[in-house]
């Protein structure tokens, strides 16, 4: 009645016939079949839908076996997993790749807005006792704590309302990175066991990033603290478990107290931008390397971001800046934390302008300039349409192979000079 592609059931070509023939959506004739493009089209739907959700409960049936001999009890692994759903939804998310890459001051325009800063503000008087309490447990600033809280969920009010369970479990059968959702659903599974949360108040985004700051089970597991003294580790309730969470994963992940984050810097002319080591304070500052306000810190292991290019502002930034990296490893995210907790805290934002008039490339451009790189001997790696370091270096060779600054920042202007000399 069926057969197994790549571990998925499908449906044998005379059983979808039949089910054609069953639904009306076929026709016969003495000389011909004829069929209804729409409702075959509805049907294939519908069979498809049918067979992926029986084979995703034999899946689910096999990881419950294999819950229980890692130690999962049989009470957590009917709470957890009995009528447990896939999720069509968390697959289409989780394939979901948008046209146009953001630019970096539209991503700040929101993540920093001014109604961001003046809620957080509020939350930070609210909680301002356990805020502080933590900063002194841990090291961590009272407003990046806070800052954290306002761009993982909103100070909790979008931290997303997906059983943790169905999305990992879904994606786990499904999605693009099968392993890695597998190991994050049995840790999920160890959390409910432990007793730190019921199932059913599992709840999160559909990538299974759970509670007010968003923690995978795995981060749960290694970072989440018990902050209120309950005897739970609650993400989802307790804002004291939330701050002490978050102020211990930054604080495991490097944070060094008493230092800041970093500083905006003014860039002298000639500077090398084509650049990426760490190093000291003093040795930018021989560079010539100013802070726009104030003195530069004093750092050992520093390094010179230019998150828009030659254009656009530019940062010296210490161990602080990459241990809210180690939160998310992403540019945008780390400045948006940076920028929104010193915002919280009544400090300066920003002072120089962002390139507004540069038009942002599409993931197809960003391909297309991969490919172009790789063929001009600029290796790159695979086109897959994200500027990633390799691809900013292999356009940073370029740039400065064409006497441009080497700022690896990936523009219109620069995706049609490689078109043009890879043809």
């Amino acid at each position: 009645m069926s057969l197994k592609v790549n571990g998925l059931m499908r449906v044998r070509p005379n059983v979808y016939l039949a089910v054609l023939l069953a639904t009306g959506a076929l026709a016969l004739s003495s000389d011909r079949v004829q069929a209804s493009p729409q409702l075959m089209s509805e049907v294939d739907t519908q069979a498809a839908t049918e067979v992926s959700h029986a084979s995703f409960q034999q899946w689910l049936q096999d990881f419950r076996q294999y819950a229980a001999g890692q130690g999962i009890s049989e009470a957590t692994l009917s709470k957890a997993l009995d009528g447990v759903r896939y999720r069509e939804r968390v697959i289409e998310l989780d394939g979901y790749q948008p046209e146009f890459v953001r630019p970096i001051w539209e991503y700040l325009d929101t993540a920093v807005s001014s109604t961001r800063i003046n809620n957080g503000r509020e939350k930070l008087a609210d909680h301002r006792a356990t805020a502080q309490q933590m900063q002194q447990r841990y090291g961590v600033p009272a407003e990046i704590i806070v800052a954290i809280w306002g761009i993982e969920s909103n100070y909790g009010s979008n931290f997303g309302d997906f059983s943790t369970l169905e999305s990992l479990a879904t994606l786990a059968y499904d999605g693009r990175r099968r392993d890695f959702a597998r190991g994050e659903l049995l840790a999920a599974l160890r959390i409910i066991d432990q007793g730190d949360i019921a199932a059913e108040q599992m709840k999160g985004s559909w990538a299974g990033a759970m509670g007010h700051t968003q923690f995978i089970p795995s981060s749960f597991e290694a970072y989440a603290v018990d902050g209120d003294g309950d005897g739970r580790r609650d993400i989802w309730g307790s804002i004291p478990d939330v701050m002490a969470s978050t102020a211990n994963y930054l604080a495991r992940a490097g944070w060094q107290t008493g230092q800041p984050w970093g500083v905006e810097v003014r860039l002298p002319e000639g500077f090398d931008y084509a650049q990426t080591e760490r190093r000291s304070t003093a040795q930018w500052r021989s560079q010539g390397v100013q802070a726009r306000q104030g003195e530069l810190p004093n750092f050992d292991s520093a390094a010179i971001v230019i998150p828009a290019g030659a254009d656009g502002p530019a940062f010296l930034v210490g161990a602080n800046f990459r241990a809210i990296l180690r939160y998310n490893n992403a540019t945008s995210y780390a400045l948006a934390v940076a920028t929104l907790g010193d915002a919280i805290a009544g400090r300066e934002g920003i002072q120089h302008a962002w390139p507004r008039d540069k038009v942002p490339l599409t993931r197809n451009d960003v391909q297309e300039l991969q490919r172009g790189l790789n063929r001009l001997g600029y290796p790159v790696g695979g086109a897959d349409g994200v500027m990633g370091p390799n691809s900013r270096q292999g356009l940073r060779n370029f740039q400065r192979d064409q006497g441009l600054i080497p700022d690896g920042f990936a523009t219109q202007g620069l995706l049609e000079q490689v078109r043009s000399r890879a043809e």
